[in-house]
């Protein structure tokens, strides 16, 4: 009888890994789910913070329970003197992903939970909670450092999303940005175990603290294939240049084998529930600024994408987060190379969550070392052990 052998190099697709009461992704009703919640309807009715304090605590906050949080964020939102002065020694064309990961692990160097660490899920919380605060704080000072300026001190005064625009311009922001601004953060929280959350599970795994395991995952999610897709789609949008052109690129890059950015998902059967809220404000804040056109070449972008990749193809194809959220970054004045930050800055949420829950609420009484099995397939020598020949007889 033949033998069954699993099959390998799959990137773990299909194959479950772990509990989790955090977030649902439905693949076959495309509905993405935080804690029970549907995201379109936290989208709609919640703010960044309501929904951070929901992937952590595992229920809505009240009255009392919102404005202490917010209270503690806002309390939290500076980052060290040293760090700023470290980042300063930095090359101006440092990716700012790289800054995001070396200054997640250096946080932990003046975190006192960390120097005197009793391992608790308390302590790491309230790590967490710091974390959540300080990515909004970093992005905007490099940011701001690598074009010759000053970092700007958090307010106290704007909300989580508002205070982010604000540190990277100085200016207070018009309030309809900075809350389309807090909706991108709550779409962009937390999806299940995708790349970089899993890699943030991982590390917890071993009992790292969560600036080690959040600092593993802006690494995972600094990867193009996993976090760079928003930047392409603008950089995709700005090659097009005109509606006039959008046919013409896609019959070009479907004959050369190529993908339209942002068309195509490994995970929903249909289109990503999170895109029709971006559309919407893409339209918005395209008629707000008065430059409709990235609005207009989106759209007709998917449309002609869609049906042309049908006829080609014989299947369908769907679009993605990346492909809405780039034309709204944009129009909101964030550099294309901050794209993937600043999704950064609204999935530390997430991040946090399923680090917590690795660490101390999973299914297994104690948490499990990842530690998965690998076949070994090298053959160097036609036999299984090579025999060695010392250095002088080589």
């Amino acid at each position: 009888m033949e033998e069954c052998r699993p099959i390998l190099n799959t990137g773990l697709r299909g194959f479950t890994v772990a509990t989790t009461r955090i977030s649902h992704v439905d693949k076959m009703a495309d509905k993405l789910i935080y804690r029970g919640y549907l995201v379109r309807e936290l989208a709609k009715n919640s703010s960044f913070e309501e929904v951070a304090f929901l992937l952590l605590y595992e229920k809505l906050p009240g009255r009392t329970e919102i404005k202490t949080f917010r209270e503690q964020l806002s309390a939290a939102r500076e980052i060290p003197p040293d760090l700023i002065s470290a980042i300063k020694t930095r090359p101006k064309n440092s990716l700012p992903m790289d800054i995001l990961q070396a200054s997640t692990a250096m946080l932990a160097n003046d975190d006192p939970d960390v120097q005197h660490q009793s391992y608790s899920k308390e302590n790491s919380l309230k790590m967490g909670i710091r974390l959540i605060a300080k990515f909004p704080t970093i992005v905007a000072a490099w940011d701001r450092i690598r074009s010759g300026r000053e970092p700007v001190n958090p307010s106290s005064e704007l909300g989580h999303a508002a205070n982010f625009l604000y540190m990277m311009t100085g200016e207070k922001p018009d309030k309809k940005i900075a809350r389309f601004l807090d909706i991108c953060l709550i779409l962009h929280a937390e999806h299940s175990f995708n790349a970089s959350t899993f890699s943030a599970r991982q590390v917890a795994s071993t009992r790292a603290h969560i600036y080690a395991a959040a600092a593993a995952a802006v690494g995972s999610l600094s990867g193009e294939l996993h976090g760079g897709a928003n930047s392409r789609v603008m950089e995709m949008l700005k090659k097009i240049g005109s509606a006039d052109a959008v046919q013409s690129y896609i019959d070009k890059e479907l004959a050369a084998g190529r993908v339209i950015f942002g068309l195509g998902h490994a995970v929903y059967k249909g289109d990503d529930p999170r895109a029709a809220i971006l559309e919407t404000m893409s339209k918005a804040l395209g008629k707000k600024t008065g430059k409709p056109k990235w609005y207009q070449i989106s759209k007709l972008l998917e449309k002609n994408g869609k049906e042309t990749f049908k006829h080609h193809k014989g299947r369908d194809i769907f679009v993605n987060v990346d492909f809405w959220s780039a034309s709204v970054y944009h129009y909101m004045g964030i550099p294309m190379d901050l794209f993937t930050p600043a999704f950064a800055v609204a999935r530390i949420a997430g991040w946090v969550a399923h680090i917590l829950e690795e660490q101390f609420a999973g299914a297994a009484p104690e948490p499990v070392l990842y530690r998965p099995d690998s076949e070994y397939v090298g053959d160097y020598c036609g036999r299984e052990e090579c025999p060695y020949t010392p250095l002088p007889e080589r």
